[in-house]
């Protein structure tokens, strides 16, 4: 050792220079200064605009917070009988309102034939009309006119060229005042969301069925023992890739085209792209458990069933279910847009109404969608509180 290494001073080290750090930064804020200006320009920016035509959504968002839940309907006496064509036994009826019944002269006829028909009980003296309604739905007023002193009338009617053979007479009675009952917006969208609330139940079970299994699959840690098994997890996660790129837009629109407009082409979209989505969720939980349990179990000699069954499933099945509720509340909202295209559910309703100019009808399928998913949240939320 040199004698005047012990009383070398150690070198200090190099400071940086003077304004190094201020010029880096400089130039970040100049490097991102640009790309937002030239993304404002992409995207045409234009915050005037919102003040210059804000008259022209004010009478939409006005109608979007008052939702057609309600109207005054007149008071109504209802009242039915069936008829079947070409030998059909007549259907029961299926509407009675108040106490007036309705008899046809016969029960069995063809395209043509004459009826009688005649009705008691009715309110007197009040405006009635006659409906006939075909199997598929549709209704045509027949004949009009006022219930006698006692509450009775009798009309001559033709059987209508109508397509099926179940069919009903209808006799409607108009009563004075009005009574407020739901709107037909409001019916119309409760039927449709829980076609929208169980379109996304089955997407997701589906999806759950398919997606757990091809989790441990395109998992990296469990399937890295051997080259044909890292094989395995590397087509797995690129199927996983590949179908959560498809926006479930363009499933169900193809889903549509291959098994007809409905709730089961948005099914069969929402469970297509849930267990692409689920696999990698579940496939990443399986990466991250605690790698202990696999080694001691692994060093007992175990199978990788045994492996799978007492070191990783333990771990994975809280995280798993919190993941699936998540999801569900996810295709509920999904559903709606994938209805757009065919897919069923409320979606379809609230493109009828969008198409139609009618923003109060809309806005009550809008708030559905919005009360449903709050509802969903609320209870996914108790039950990952109790299970996870």
């Amino acid at each position: 050792m040199s004698p005047n290494a012990a009383t070398q001073i150690p070198r200090a080290p190099e400071l940086p220079r003077p304004g190094a750090g201020a010029l880096r930064v400089l130039v970040w804020i100049v490097v991102l200064g640009i790309i937002y200006a030239y993304g404002w320009q992409v995207t045409q920016i234009n915050l005037g605009e919102l003040a210059r035509k804000a008259y022209l959504v004010t009478p939409l968002l006005s109608d979007l917070v008052r939702p057609d839940l309600l109207e005054r309907r007149p008071r109504q006496e209802i009242a039915e009988a069936g008829i079947g064509l070409d030998g059909a036994p007549a259907p029961p009826p299926e509407t009675t309102r108040g106490p007036g019944r309705l008899t046809i002269s016969t029960t069995s006829a063809k395209i043509g034939d004459p009826l009688r028909v005649t009705g008691e009980g009715f309110t007197p003296s009040r405006p009635l009309e006659l409906i006939w309604r075909d199997q598929a739905g549709s209704t045509t007023t027949l004949h009009r006119t006022t219930t006698d002193a006692t509450g009775r009338f009798t009309a001559a009617l033709t059987v209508p060229n109508v397509i099926g053979t179940s069919n009903h007479v209808i006799a409607r009675v108009t009563l004075e005042g009005t009574v407020l009952r739901p709107s037909n917006a409001l019916n119309l969208t409760f039927f449709r969301m829980i076609e929208t609330v169980f379109l996304a139940l089955m997407g997701t079970t589906m999806a759950v069925v398919c997606a757990v299994p091809l989790s441990f699959l395109g998992a990296k840690n469990l399937m890295s023992r051997s080259p044909i098994s890292l094989w395995v997890y590397y087509v797995v996660r690129t199927i996983f890739n590949i179908a959560r790129s498809i926006e479930p837009l363009i499933m169900a629109t193809v889903f549509a085209v291959w098994v007809g407009i409905g709730p089961f082409a948005g099914v069969l979209a929402l469970g297509v792209h849930s267990i692409a989505s689920l696999g990698k969720l579940y496939s990443e939980q399986i990466e991250s458990i605690d790698p202990g349990p696999i080694e001691a179990i692994t060093a007992t000699g175990a199978t990788m069933l045994q492996i799978v069954r007492y070191a990783v499933v333990p771990q994975i099945v809280p995280p798993f279910i919190a993941f699936t509720i998540y999801r569900w509340d996810i295709n509920v909202r999904m559903s709606t847009v994938i209805g757009f295209v065919g897919g069923g559910g409320l979606g379809f309703l609230l493109l009828q109404y969008i198409n139609l100019f009618q923003w109060k009808q809309a806005a009550t399928a809008v708030w559905a969608i919005t009360f449903v998913v709050a509802v969903m949240d609320y209870l996914s939320a108790v039950v990952r509180e109790k299970v996870v």
